[in-house]
């Protein structure tokens, strides 16, 4: 293998790495339940939406992939039954609560955005990847396993089904 098709090889495997993956999985099983402050210092619980879809979404705030979804699921949470569905967000920052605040203010966010404490991401996962989004159903099983970023369309035909 020549240096360009080995350079070529090593740069497509860090963009994946970087979060930029399109990969996909089924996963199965009861979603964990867990207990996280969010931004606004409530405390939230994944076992307060029983009975709702959820979409459970680990982003950042420097993640472009993540940034693209946002107005989807802003979207999504203003188009959907809200008695059936919740779209839940979990930044995967290290540090300052303020900046996940911030942009979350920036974006005006409507939906509940949570700061993993390390546990969380580690119970879901690990996850290697962002976004990392997980559906979950109304009886709380998880459904399907996401890697990288999703149009609403395709949320929808996801959670469709479900609701």
């Amino acid at each position: 293998m020549d240096k360009k098709k080995i350079i070529f090889v090593l740069l497509a495997g860090l963009v994946l790495l970087a979060g930029c993956s399109v990969a996909q999985g089924n996963a199965s099983g009861k979603a964990p339940d867990f207990s996280l402050q969010s931004i606004n210092g409530k405390t939230i619980r994944l076992s307060d939406y029983n009975n709702k879809v959820v979409i459970l979404n680990f982003f950042a705030t420097w993640c472009p992939p993540c940034r693209e979804e946002i107005p989807d699921f802003i979207e999504l949470v203003n188009t959907t039954d809200k008695e059936r569905f919740v779209i839940i967000g979990i930044s995967i920052e290290k540090g300052d609560e303020s900046a996940v605040k911030k942009f979350a203010a920036d974006r005006k966010i409507n939906y509940p955005i949570l700061v993993d404490d390390g546990f969380v991401s580690k119970t879901y996962g690990p996850i290697n990847s962002i976004p990392t989004t997980f559906i979950i159903d109304k009886k709380g099983n998880i459904t399907e396993k996401i890697i990288g970023s999703r149009t609403k369309r395709e949320f929808e035909d996801k959670i469709r089904p479900l609701l």
